[in-house]
C-alpha cells in the first residue's frame, strides 16, 4: 500500500507539533479548540493559535477548551477534530487519508489512554498509526546515544506532565512520570496572586508572568513586573508589583515534586547506569526546561551535571521525525 505522507505528531497538553517526512517541523500550535456550544452537534470554529486568542474573551455561545488534560485525552471528539484540522493546516489541505502517523504518548500512560490517542488519529483520517513514548522521542531528538551500552537520562518537562527516563541499548530501563507541568505552574501563580494579593488574573497573564520573572532557582538580575488583574474585594481592575522571589515561592511546591521525581528515578537504576549518568549528565527537554534555573535546581538536588537540550520544546517532535526518516515505526520504548 502506498502512503501519501509520513507524519509525526507531538500531541501535548499545551502545544501540538507536526513533523512531515522530508520537510521537518512544519507546524507548532497551541492545543486549544474553540467550540460553538449552541450548534447541534457542537461545531469547531477555530483551533490552535486562533483558538487560544479566544481564551477569556469568548461570548457565551463559544467556549475555548483544551481537549487534552495532564498529557492525556480528556475530550476524544475534540482531540480528533483538532488533529485533523492542524494536520490539514500543516499539509496545506493536501491528502491526509493515506498518511502514516507516528504519535508520542507519555511513558506512564495506560493502554486505554494509548488506545484513545491511536483511535483519535485514526478518526482524524490517518490510515496507519504507531506510538512512541515521549521520553524515548525526547532522548532521540536531544541527540542522546540511546543505542549505546551506557545510561542516558532525560527529563522531559511538558505542559501537562513531567517524565523522567533512563535509557540504554535502545530501550527505557527506568521511567517515572508525574502529572505536574508548565500549566500547573501557571495555575500556581494564579492561586498565589489570589491568596496573597487578593487579585484574580487569567491563565495567559500567569504564563506571561512565568516567562518574564519565573524561576526554579535564584538568578542574577532578579526583578519585578507590574501585574494587572481584577480585585477580589471590589471587582475593579487593579495593578500590583510582583517580584521574582515571590513567583519562585509560588512555584516551590511543584518544583519540589519534580525534583523528588528525578531523585526517585535515580534510585531505581543499577549502579553502573548511575555512574554513566554522573559522567554524561542529565538532559532537560520540553518547554518547562526554559524556566530559569531549572537545570541548577536539579543539579543542586542530584549533585550531577545538568544541561538544557538545544531547542528543548522541539526535542520530542524531532525525535519522532528521525524515526520517520529512518522508517522506524515500531519504537515504542517498552520498559524491561
Amino acid at each position: 500500500m502506498l502512503f501519501s505522507q509520513d507524519i509525526g505528531i507531538d500531541l501535548g497538553t499545551s502545544n501540538t507539533l507536526v513533523y512531515v517526512k522530508g520537510k521537518g517541523v512544519v507546524l507548532k500550535e497551541p492545543s486549544v479548540v474553540a467550540v460553538d456550544v449552541t450548534a447541534s452537534p457542537k461545531r469547531v470554529v477555530a483551533v490552535g493559535r486562533e483558538a487560544k486568542e479566544m481564551i477569556g474573551r469568548t461570548p457565551g455561545s463559544i467556549t475555548a477548551l483544551r481537549p487534552l488534560n495532564d498529557g492525556v485525552i480528556a475530550d476524544f471528539d475534540m482531540t480528533a477534530e483538532m488533529i485533523q484540522k492542524l494536520i490539514q493546516k500543516a499539509l496545506k489541505n493536501t491528502l491526509f487519508s493515506r498518511a502514516r502517523v507516528m504519535i508520542s504518548v507519555p511513558s506512564g500512560s495506560t493502554e486505554v489512554e494509548r488506545r484513545a490517542v491511536h483511535d483519535a488519529a485514526r478518526e482524524a483520517g490517518a490510515r496507519y498509526v504507531s506510538i512512541i513514548e515521549g521520553p524515548m522521542a525526547a532522548a532521540i531528538g536531544a541527540g542522546l546515544p540511546i543505542m549505546d551500552a551506557s545510561g542516558s537520562m532525560v527529563v522531559d518537562l511538558g505542559g501537562g506532565n513531567t517524565e523522567v527516563a533512563v535509557l540504554s541499548l535502545g530501550d527505557i530501563v527506568a521511567s517515572r512520570s508525574i502529572r505536574v507541568g508548565g500549566d500547573h505552574l501557571d495555575d500556581a501563580i494564579v492561586s498565589y496572586l489570589k491568596r496573597s494579593h487578593n487579585i484574580l488574573v487569567g491563565e495567559r497573564t500567569a504564563e506571561d508572568i512565568k516567562l518574564k520573572i519565573g524561576s526554579a532557582y535564584s538568578y542574577e538580575g532578579e526583578g519585578s513586573v507590574d501585574v494587572r488583574g481584577r480585585s477580589l474585594s471590589d471587582g475593579l481592575p487593579k495593578n500590583i508589583e510582583i517580584t521574582s522571589s515571590e513567583i519562585r515561592m509560588a512555584l516551590l511546591e511543584h518544583i519540589k515534586q519534580i525534583l523528588d521525581l528525578v531523585h526517585d528515578t535515580l534510585e531505581q537504576i543499577p549502579p553502573e547506569l548511575a555512574s554513566d549518568i554522573v559522567d554524561k549528565g542529565i538532559i532537560l527537554t520540553g518547554g518547562g526546561a526554559l524556566l530559569r534555573g531549572f537545570d541548577k535546581a536539579i543539579s543542586s538536588e542530584t549533585k550531577m551535571p545538568v544541561a538544557v537540550a538545544r531547542n528543548p520544546m522541539e526535542c520530542v517532535i524531532k525525535g519522532t521525525g528521525r524515526c520517520l526518516e529512518k522508517d522506524i515505526l515500531n519504537l515504542s520504548g517498552k520498559r524491561r
